[in-house]
């Protein structure tokens, strides 16, 4: 299996901490190692800091997906696929995200892939939880994006 990271470059990378506990450190990788919002291939890797159970991980996304005033009827096709998707994750776990050119998404966990959703809107949704300007966390969005360089 190839890495999906193997001909992209890294744009930038944060780590996200709430209150005094650090969640993860995330990274996002494109084909110029410059973010351009509507380029792809992109991924975004998450190095996990701590336990997350999937259920967990599905409700969060979908609180920031209704945050960032994304369609229902969209999400809501996509949630049952992250529910099979999504596993419980233990501190040290990775998951990866790599939407391709076509916008195809692909997961991966640990390395190995976990599924697959080529609705073309889902990929740009789901990096939108880190990479909008509305985002829950605009500063880990800054440094994913390279702007503190």
């Amino acid at each position: 299996m190839a890495d999906p990271l193997s001909e992209l470059k890294k744009v930038g990378e944060a780590k996200l901490k709430v209150l005094f506990w650090d969640v993860y450190d995330s990274s996002l990788f494109n084909q110029t190692g410059i973010y351009q919002a509507d380029q792809f291939p992109q991924a975004l890797k998450i190095n996990y800091l701590r336990d997350i159970d999937a259920e967990d991980l599905v409700a969060t996304t979908q609180q920031e997906w209704q945050k960032l005033g994304i369609e229902p009827t969209f999400f809501n096709a996509w949630i049952p696929l992250l529910a099979e998707i999504f596993p419980d994750i233990k501190k040290g776990d990775t998951l990866l995200l790599d939407v391709s050119e076509n916008l195809h998404s692909e997961f991966y966990f640990n390395g190995k892939s976990i599924g697959k959703i080529k609705d073309e809107n889902f990929g740009p949704s789901f990096l939108r939880i880190w990479l909008d300007q509305n985002c829950s966390y605009p500063k880990v969005r800054k440094k994913l994006l390279g702007l503190n360089k």
